[in-house]
């Protein structure tokens, strides 16, 4: 019960930091382990396809994590379902040589926040899902907490 608190603590002070988002959802891992077969799908609405966004990976893992990276696989799908991307990302959580964290930590847990996609065009306005998958050789992955993105309006060029 406290490392709930924790998390629903550290998901406020992460959430309200930012008036870019037009979307932001976290999906638990239960019991911190991550199947294969779980890929978290989130959906989002985009208004104005004339705007450029910026897309992020949003994870949580704990200090026990057994790895410095992580590949992921992303989808991106349309209203319809057709598959507009999908591709294998690498993020890097902690320092390869040291071990130290990368992230925000709090106790042992840490928070990343890994930019996916910048300055991105949607094709036209409306319904968009973004499924995450896993692809690491362990089934299940242990100690990741949580995963999501974060959907922003990218800052105007200066």
């Amino acid at each position: 019960m406290k490392r709930l608190g924790l998390v629903l603590f550290i998901a406020m002070l992460a959430g309200g930091c930012n008036t870019n988002a037009v979307y932001k959802e976290y999906r638990d891992i239960e019991d911190g382990k991550w199947y294969i077969k779980n890929a978290p799908s989130f959906t989002f609405d985009i208004t104005d396809a004339s705007q450029p966004y910026n897309i992020y990976y949003n994870l949580r893992n704990s200090l026990s994590y057994g790895y410095y990276n992580l590949y992921l696989t992303r989808y991106l799908r349309d209203a319809t379902g057709k598959e507009i991307e999908s591709r294998l990302d690498e993020l890097i959580l902690m320092d390869p040589k040291t071990g130290k964290p990368n992230g925000d930590g709090l106790g042992d847990l840490f928070d990343h926040k890994f930019l996916m996609k910048r300055n991105y065009h949607f094709p036209k306005p409306g319904k968009y899902t973004m499924q995450i998958r896993q692809y690491m050789r362990q089934d299940p992955l242990l100690n990741i907490m949580s995963v999501g993105i974060t959907v922003e309006k990218s800052a105007p060029a200066h």
